[in-house]
């Protein structure tokens, strides 16, 4: 699991407590573990604090409000996003303004990426096959 440093781990304490509307009302669905999918929200990681983040599929969801359309947030946004997936963490944006319109239709979403993400996550070997000599007559594999 990716985590942060002290500052952020303190920051994400205090985001927590100042959580916006759309994240408010996104967290109240997100607890219920839709799909079987357990979320974090004001997950730090490395210098960031993550809005809500899926540890299984390693998956980031950012809530964008409207400070989001400025160019300087938008570059902001580029660089967290190039460093979560040099951590092998895909981000998924939301807009602020459909959390609020449509939560089922948002929640539902989320699922199906998770749900995406963990059959691929699923092919991938969970370790190599070893290299000694194949094993003796009557012996597993």
């Amino acid at each position: 699991m990716i985590r942060g440093q002290a500052e952020t781990v303190k920051l994400a304490r205090k985001l927590r407590a100042e959580m916006t509307p759309p994240e408010i009302a996104l967290w109240q669905a997100l607890r219920l573990r839709p799909g079987g999918h357990k979320f974090r929200r004001q997950h730090p990681a490395g210098i960031y604090v993550l809005d809500f983040f899926c540890t299984k599929v390693r998956l980031a969801i950012e809530v964008d409000g409207r400070a989001h359309d400025s160019a300087s947030v938008i570059a902001k946004d580029e660089a967290r996003s190039r460093f979560l997936r040099e951590q092998g963490i895909a981000t998924t944006r939301i807009p602020a303004k459909l959390v609020l319109e449509d939560i089922e239709a948002v929640v539902r979403r989320l699922v199906e990426i998770c749900d995406e993400r963990m059959k691929t996550m699923d092919r991938s070997p969970l370790h190599h096959p070893a290299g000694g000599p194949p094993p003796r007559s009557g012996e597993d594999s």
